[in-house]
């Protein structure tokens, strides 16, 4: 298509990620919602080893001090946070709960920070104010007299080691493993995954093994908007001439050329560097072939010249190679290049990189765990690096991209559904009660019992828990059908106005701010993505008087709840400490808690496969076997598309800072679908016509109506849409079975052109 209509709030965007355009854009979010006094010194206690931990993604930080201090997106979370906005008794008053959900979720959560408690008031439909004490008292009160297992508690990956610890605790004694949690919707096929292939759930590789590394492989990520920290590590990689290999359905600008704010020469010669040396733009659900077409081409360049597979290691250290490579050999290169949509030389040329790299590191988000194979893709990824004896040694193995900036400590401290046998023995060695030993909910498993009239009683520790699900029009009304649903928050979000019989609204002390308890300030503690746990602690005042820590929550609702409680919950939250010991007594790595956290940089988590200790139950590394690249057949036709959900430049999960996506070239809406020109051609759509989406799984017609298409570099066969808008599309049990993550990101679609075609 050379001639291309208008679109309103379409444009080209030709700079690079960074730069002069993320200064302008944080200096807006500093005057739209900071004082422009403070916002310099808040900003400057970001990851410091005095300050606090940034309240967005999971990036480390080099010796605990930022290595991109100033990262765009960061600055916004914490702008966000530290808003002088409010949202009070009096606006809830003047607002139904029924008229601000006409609101989009980018003008909820704009209105500012909560700032009392409140309770639904169903005559009048508004939020009323409501006394802590009475409150925890009547939620005991509603939560006695249901069944444990009617009971779902979902923890949002910004809650603190501290506050997901009480949080589980509480739930045990209740007698519940129900933990819907934020990590079931995006990294539990790593958690499924890694543990399978080489003995436990987190990634294998530090920031260190970034500056020694030969090769970086990034799957499935857009780390300028997800982990904007990152850039700084990919642009150092690059500067010092490591080859960066991509596999990404869309063309990310950040993947492509960045600009260091922090770079005076490239600031001042408006220079930019180059990200990516080889950009391969796979199919939406092709990762699995494109993984093993790059494992083929490198069983026959070992064919071709040997001492390319380690077989030393492979010999010493792994079981199932021989099945592996019969897969390979059976699995037909015609099959690989249509399912992947990459040709064999593309495939080719990225194992040759492989095979020359001697430390290689692979890098993937959630573009690779959020499909119907997604624990299948992370083994894939390990298959990979297991074959060049890249996992164990300095400089190479898996790095899984985490989201918020403690959805790996939550897990890690006892949110899960599935608790293994020696923390439950622990529990009950240390609180003298027997703790449930039966797997619980997971994320979907939860609001399919809330659809079904089951679960009666919803905890949400943040987040916004039916927004992030797939099927709203399936989750929206199972919310408003509950007894009782109870939500911590910073800012007000959709999930809150889902009122069910009875619902709560707690506003909490941000990461930002100042907890101070009975003997003092406190700090929590937090895990990042590559297992380094340290403390943070706020220094701003909190948003207001009302607000309280969410483990102080937690443990009022405790308290209240089970009168003869074996645990001491208001003792606990006097001091953090008394947690933290509480959390050493009954988890492994976590030996003088109290002592290491406040040193600089904290400590890490054990590893044992970064020294080449398989805790699997052979106590080798498993090679995986994924059987074909076929098993999406029933949803083919020539018609259909897969939609791949997308967050924006301007977003943080279901986090909207504004409606910009300009990396993208989208600005001041988000209505749009990103659309290959060839397949835009094929299906007699112009940039610019309006479009109706429809699922094309069975005979489910789940729709999303008059969306804008425009031409974008995208892979053949697949289209991009913004989160969580297109999750309507998305069934609640179109999920991988191992691990029960939603396929946010290879849905079968149709398009039909609206009736109203032009923008």
């Amino acid at each position: 298509m050379t001639n291309r209509r208008e679109v309103p709030g379409i444009r080209k965007y030709d700079a690079p990620a960074g730069g002069w355009g993320a200064l302008k854009a944080t200096s807006q979010a500093i005057w739209a919602q900071m004082e422009t006094i403070k916002a310099p010194i808040t900003l400057m206690r970001t990851n410091q080893p005095d300050g606090f931990d940034c309240p967005g993604c999971a990036w480390p930080d080099k010796e605990h001090k930022s290595t991109f201090q100033f990262c765009e997106n960061g600055a916004k979370a914490v702008t966000w946070e530290a808003t002088t906005k409010r949202v009070t008794p009096e606006f809830f008053a003047q607002n139904t709960v029924s008229s601000l959900l006409e609101m989009s979720d980018y003008e909820l959560e704009n209105m500012g920070r909560l700032t009392h408690p409140m309770v639904y008031d169903r005559g009048s439909d508004t939020f009323r104010p409501v006394e802590w004490e009475a409150a925890f008292a009547r939620i005991g009160e509603i939560l006695r007299g249901l069944t444990p297992e009617q009971i779902e508690f979902y923890t949002s990956g910004r809650a603190s080691n501290e506050a997901a610890y009480l949080f589980q605790l509480f739930a045990r004694e209740l007698g519940t493993n129900n933990f819907p949690d934020c990590s079931n919707m995006c990294h539990e096929p790593t958690s499924v995954g890694l543990p399978k292939a080489i003995g436990q759930g987190k990634g294998t590789v530090s920031l260190d093994d970034f500056e020694e590394c030969e090769l970086i492989i990034s799957i499935g990520h857009n780390p300028g908007t997800n982990h904007p920290r990152m850039m700084g590590t990919l642009w150092e990689a690059s500067r010092r001439g490591v080859p960066i290999i991509v596999l990404n359905p869309l063309r990310e600008r950040a993947l492509e050329r960045f600009q260091d704010p922090q770079a005076a020469l490239e600031m001042a010669t408006f220079r930019s560097t180059r990200i990516a040396s080889t950009y391969f733009q796979v199919k939406a659900g092709g990762d699995a072939a494109a993984l093993k077409g790059i494992m083929k081409a490198l069983l026959e360049l070992e064919t071709e010249q040997g001492n390319v597979i380690d077989r030393e290691f492979i010999a010493a250290h792994t079981q199932g190679y021989e099945a592996l490579v019969a897969d390979l050999e059976a699995t037909k290169w015609p099959d690989i290049e249509r399912v992947s949509g990459l040709t064999r030389p593309e495939l080719e040329q990225a194992a040759a990189a492989y095979a020359k790299s001697n430390k290689t590191i692979v890098t993937y988000g959630m573009g690779v765990t959020q499909h119907n194979k997604g624990t299948a893709n992370v083994r894939l990824i390990v298959d990979l690096l297991l074959m060049r004896g890249n996992i164990g040694k300095p400089g190479a193995g898996v790095c899984p991209l985490r989201g918020h900036s403690n959805v790996q400590g939550n897990r890690t401290v006892g949110i899960t559904e599935k608790p293994n046998t020696d923390f439950l023995k622990k529990i009950e060695e240390v609180f003298g009660f027997t703790p449930p030993q039966h797997h619980g909910h997971d994320a979907v498993a939860a609001m399919q019992a809330m659809v079904e009239g089951k679960s009666k009683a919803l905890l949400c520790l943040g987040g916004n828990f039916a927004v992030a699900l797939p099927d709203s029009n399936a989750c929206f009304p199972a919310m408003k059908q509950l007894d009782l649903s109870v939500h911590f928050g910073t800012k007000l979000n959709r999930s809150h106005l889902l009122t069910g019989k009875e619902t709560y609204l707690f506003p909490v002390i941000g990461r930002t701010e100042l907890d101070v308890q009975a003997t003092g300030p406190q700090s929590i503690t937090v895990e990042d993505s590559m297992s380094m746990v340290h403390a943070s602690g706020g220094k701003l005042t909190p948003a207001s008087p009302f607000c309280r820590s969410e483990p102080a929550i937690v443990a009022g609702i405790a308290s209240a709840t089970l009168p003869n409680s074996k645990v001491n919950w208001l003792d606990l939250i006097t001091d953090y400490d008394k947690i933290r010991v509480l959390i050493e007594r009954t988890l492994p790595g976590f030996e003088d808690y109290n002592e290491r956290i406040r040193k600089p940089g904290g400590f890490r988590m054990p590893l044992p496969a970064t020294e080449r200790r398989w805790e699997t139950p052979t106590g080798k590394a498993m090679f995986s076997v994924y059987d074909g690249v076929n098993e999406d057949a029933a949803y083919a036709g020539a018609d259909v598309l897969r939609l791949v959900t997308l967050r924006s430049h301007d977003q943080y999960n279901t986090t909207i800072y504004a409606l910009d996506d300009r990396y993208r070239g989208v600005f001041g809406r988000r209505d749009v679908l990103f659309m290959n020109e060839a397949d835009m051609a094929e299906q007699g759509i112009e940039h610019g016509d309006v479009v109706d989406i429809e699922t094309a799984i069975g005979d489910r017609k789940l729709r999303l109506e008059k969306i804008t298409a425009i031409a974008y570099e995208i892979a053949r066969g697949s289209v991009g849409a913004y989160y969580p808008e297109a999750n309507v599309l998305i069934p609640l049990d179109y999920i991988d079975k191992e691990s029960g993550t939603p396929s946010y990101k290879s849905v079968p679609v149709r398009l039909k052109r609206a009736a109203d075609a032009f923008a």
